[in-house]
């Protein structure tokens, strides 16, 4: 478990890799683009809904001698998904880093059943459209949240409730696969983490139940910002597996022990 927040990827050392980060338009995302894209690898950004932020986004790592393309999808949509995994082989060949950082189920007029959608039909579709792209030997990464890793041990605040259990669903479902994927050698790491600072999750948390975040942040200690997240994001994808797939950033007292790791 990593206490503290880790030192950024060495730079050079992913160049001729190409890594494809979900919902980096902003956010977690973007960050982890960032980092990325200073170690030397190609990037594909994707978004679903605001270019002109992914066009920026795809600017400043451009800045770091890298190529970058902005690639909207909207992942819930197998059309997108073969686009967007048509796009990235078509520039760069194939992908060796997969980061399934897109997620959500706060947003109002969705429909009811728009977190298990989003959070784990489209996660397992994300996946399955993404083999025929990524090289023996990738890495994939899922992001997640300590709310939702622990939501059979744990209960979460109840606005995030639907949210925390539609996203164990996902990891639980790409755990499935693992050995699968082990037959190309492709390494699948879930990467948890507290409440994160300066997110849109914790925006529509705090508006949902004021207070929520001071309140987390207190029984924790301190809560990672989103630039110190995306560190360990980042190294996820390319650090040796840790135990029983997952990388647990932060804070864990409190919560109890994980179901389903291994």
């Amino acid at each position: 478990m990593s206490e503290t927040p880790t030192a950024p990827l060495e730079p050079g050392s992913l160049t001729g890799r190409t890594a494809l980060v979900t919902g980096s338009s902003r956010g977690i995302g973007a960050a982890t683009v960032a980092l990325l894209a200073a170690a030397g690898a190609n990037v594909v950004v994707n978004y679903r809904a605001k270019a002109p932020r992914a066009e920026k986004v795809v600017a400043a790592a451009q800045e770091q001698g890298v190529e970058a393309i902005a690639v909207q999808a909207d992942l819930t949509d197998a059309a997108s998904l073969a686009t967007m995994f048509e796009a990235a082989r078509s520039r760069f060949g194939g992908i060796d880093i997969l980061v399934m950082n897109a997620s959500g189920g706060m947003e109002s007029g969705m429909g009811e059943d728009y977190a298990m959608r989003l959070n784990r039909d489209a996660q397992v579709a994300l996946l399955e459209a993404a083999l025929p792209v990524l090289s023996n030997g990738a890495r994939v990464v899922f992001v997640t949240s300590h709310q939702a890793h622990f939501i059979r041990t744990t209960p979460t605040l109840p606005e995030y409730e639907a949210v925390a259990l539609s996203k164990r669903a996902g990891e639980d479902a790409l755990r499935e696969r693992i050995p699968a994927l082990a037959e190309r050698g492709i390494e699948l790491v879930v990467v948890s983490g507290d409440m994160i600072e300066g997110t849109i999750t914790a925006t529509l948390l705090e508006r949902a139940n004021p207070g929520a975040i001071a309140s987390r942040r207190e029984d924790a200690g301190k809560l990672y910002n989103v630039e110190e997240f995306a560190q360990e994001v980042a190294l996820a994808a390319v650090e040796p597996v840790p135990a029983e797939h997952t990388r647990l950033v932060g804070d864990v007292e409190g919560f109890g022990a994980a179901e389903g790791t291994a």
